[in-house]
């Protein structure tokens, strides 16, 4: 019967491919919305994910993600420091800075200041020169994406120079780091020579990067530091899902996205469902004929769940092959570097694609079990 099946899927051509372009485009929706809408997620993050030494963030408690930042007093880094459980606290900036060109051009950059003894949250892949350059004068290091956004055209290369707040910066290495949300160029400094860059205010530290002494965990250490602060501790973790938990909140990037996976799955089903219908209805001389020799209402259902099955693994296969195919091809263009795709994204789309399956299937289903075997000896 399993080859009948298969005999009937394929009899109409255009119907069989109907309904595979149906479920592959559907496939294709759901699974290269939801990837790009994870990769968006992540990136306003992944400032928190590159500094990878330390697992406590401390800031202001009015600090919702790493953007918005409300500076601390240059004595709370000593205040942090003082807590029971805390091995080491460091300072940390992270800021908004203009930087001019040498032919006059105007960009924005990200700005991170480094601690000057121990350097967390340096950039751990060098693509050009060494983290120790950043000691000689005026030196920074720029991400290699933003050294292309700042001089489009020209191959990487060190002694570029920039000028920020008046005062001239030199370019004595070139990284690899996660992309950040606004997509501006990176730009590590020593943290003395970032505050020289950043526009003046009255306080300017963004944030104290702590870890916790041997024996004591984050949470324990958080709680410390909050009671003997008044600052808010947060964890790696915890600080990550804070920052993607205000995008949830406060933007329309999950409804617009949400929208648009949506429709996939509507459109999917639209198509796999009146494509599969009009298959049925074909087929129901042979449904019937099947269903007079003896067949029971249980092997028409298996076979029809059969044919389903079969256009939804090909469907998902083509839909997943070609969303896979764009994120392999766009990966070296700068604005889009860092996005892939997720395995957990597969398997939720392939539960979305067999959810469609199933719909589409349902009304097939039930014309097959209300058939009357005596269809099959009524004149045409």
């Amino acid at each position: 019967m399993n080859w009948v099946a298969w005999q009937m899927l394929t009899g109409d051509r255009a119907k069989y491919l109907g309904t595979i372009f149906g479920i592959a485009f559907g496939t294709l929706l759901i699974s290269q919305q939801t990837a790009l809408f994870v990769g968006l997620m992540r990136r306003t993050a992944s400032q928190i994910e590159g500094v990878r030494e330390a697992t406590i963030w401390v800031m202001d408690p009015e600090v919702q993600n790493t953007d918005e930042i409300r500076p601390l007093s240059e004595t709370d880094v000593y205040r942090v420091r003082g807590v029971k459980g805390v091995s080491w606290a460091v300072r940390y900036y992270k800021g908004l800075a203009r930087a001019k060109v040498s032919d006059g051009r105007f960009r924005q950059v990200m700005l991170m200041g480094l601690d000057e003894t121990t350097m967390i949250g340096a950039p751990v892949e060098m693509v050009l020169g060494s983290l120790a350059d950043l000691a000689r004068p005026d030196g920074i290091i720029v991400d290699r994406s933003g050294f292309e956004y700042l001089w489009p055209g020209v191959e990487p290369h060190l002694g570029q120079e920039l000028e920020m707040n008046d005062r001239r910066a030199v370019v004595v290495g070139i990284c690899k780091a996660g992309a950040p949300f606004q997509t501006f160029p990176l730009v590590f400094t020593r943290y003395a020579r970032a505050l020289e860059y950043a526009p003046p205010e009255r306080n300017r530290l963004s944030f104290v990067l702590a870890r916790p002494a041997t024996g004591y965990d984050n949470a324990t250490v958080c709680q410390a530091i909050a009671a003997r602060t008044g600052l808010l501790a947060l964890s790696r973790e915890d600080f990550f899902w804070r920052t993607i938990g205000y995008y949830l909140k406060s933007t329309g990037i999950p409804v617009n996205f949400g929208i648009t996976i949506a429709l996939g799955f509507i459109v999917g089903t639209a198509i796999a469902g009146q494509t599969f219908y009009l298959f049925t209805l074909e087929n129901l001389r042979q449904f019937g004929a099947l269903k007079a020799m003896g067949l029971t209402n249980g092997r028409l259902v298996l076979m029809i769940l059969l044919q389903a099955g079969i256009v939804g693994s090909v469907g998902f296969g083509l839909g997943m092959g070609v969303t896979a195919a764009f994120f392999e091809s766009t990966k070296s263009i700068a604005h889009l570097a860092g996005f892939f795709l997720p395995w957990q994204v597969a398997c939720g789309t392939a539960a979305a694609v067999a959810l469609i399956v199933v719909l589409a299937s349902l009304v097939s289903v039930r014309k097959v079990l209300v058939l009357e075997p005596a269809i099959v000896f009524r004149g045409a």
